[in-house]
């Protein structure tokens, strides 16, 4: 019996692994179609058509997985508050993604979990230690590294990304102002919904007659962008934080990948070394934490 069990846990652990990769796969994928379309439509369409044509979708996989229940939030304000954050990195990002390659706006967004660690610190008085705090430092020199002020190469442009972390990790923090009785699944629904929704009232403004030809890469990036992040969510499910939270960091090699395919467009080694250093502090902090509520 013990053994059973010990090889059913070592098969979620490598389902859960082998999703998480994947579904970084698939929102990786989606940054790209979205970067694609950032030449014929203003970010906030593409936000809206990606949401209004995935809602369907994540309306049915909420009643599959949660059911009826799943509908009912027990606190409609977290979700609005976190649908306007979700709809501002969703802008920030795709923004820099029309000025920036793939792969340097991905590793910049990266400084996330940095950003997560110093709000949680400073903030929400949660105890982080000075390991914790070396890592963020090291991280954000990282991110000094990529960005390169005051050099020849610089763009101001590439404070986006920086942007898009900030407001991403707020709105990761913001999931625990959602009622505790609220699933996984009412949260996805919600932020999909209320991204619709909100980026829908701009349409007035913002809208583009859709060519027939990205008819299907607006269909592509709403369902690519809706299994990535149901494979995300059910590899944490199905695998310890401490073993899934690092492989988020995969999409850098598949923004490489589609970078250098799409648009024949490969960093320079001085992104690289910033994006060690950046990877390396957010794996760092990871485990740290993990071993800090063990």
């Amino acid at each position: 019996m013990q053994i059973s069990f010990h090889k059913q846990q070592q098969y979620s652990v490598t389902s859960g692994v082998l999703m998480m990769c994947a579904g970084i796969a698939l929102l990786t994928t989606n940054d790209a179609i979205a970067k694609a379309l950032t030449d014929r439509y203003s970010p906030l369409q593409i936000i809206f058509l990606r949401n209004i044509i995935a809602l369907p979708v994540a309306l049915a996989i909420t009643l599959k997985m949660g059911g009826r229940s799943a509908l009912r939030s027990y606190r409609p304000s977290a979700h609005l508050f976190r649908g306007m954050l979700w709809i501002g990195a969703a802008l920030l990002f795709i923004t820099s993604m029309k000025y920036l390659g793939l792969a340097e706006a991905t590793t910049l967004v990266f400084a996330a979990p940095l950003i997560i660690t110093a709000i949680s610190a400073i903030f929400l008085g949660e105890y982080v230690g000075w390991r914790r705090w070396s890592a963020v430092i090291a991280g954000f020199i990282g991110v000094v590294v990529v960005v390169r002020p005051g050099s020849a190469t610089f763009q101001l442009v590439s404070l986006l990304p920086i942007a898009t972390a900030f407001v991403y990790a707020m709105l990761m923090v913001g999931a625990r102002w959602v009622d505790p009785r609220d699933s996984v699944w009412t949260l996805m629904l919600y932020l999909t919904g209320i991204g619709a929704l909100l980026s829908g009232l701009t349409m007035p403004f913002a809208w583009t007659a859709v060519q027939v030809d990205d008819l299907w890469l607006f269909i592509g990036i709403a369902v690519v962008g809706t299994a990535g992040v149901t494979m995300v969510t059910q590899a944490f499910r199905l695998a310890p934080a401490v073993v899934i939270a690092p492989l988020e960091y995969t999409a850098l090699l598949w923004a490489v990948a589609l970078g250098w395919l799409i648009w024949s467009d490969v960093p320079d080694f001085v992104t690289f070394l910033g994006a060690a250093i950046i990877i390396s502090s957010g794996v760092f902090i990871v485990f740290r934490e993990q071993k800090t509520k063990a």
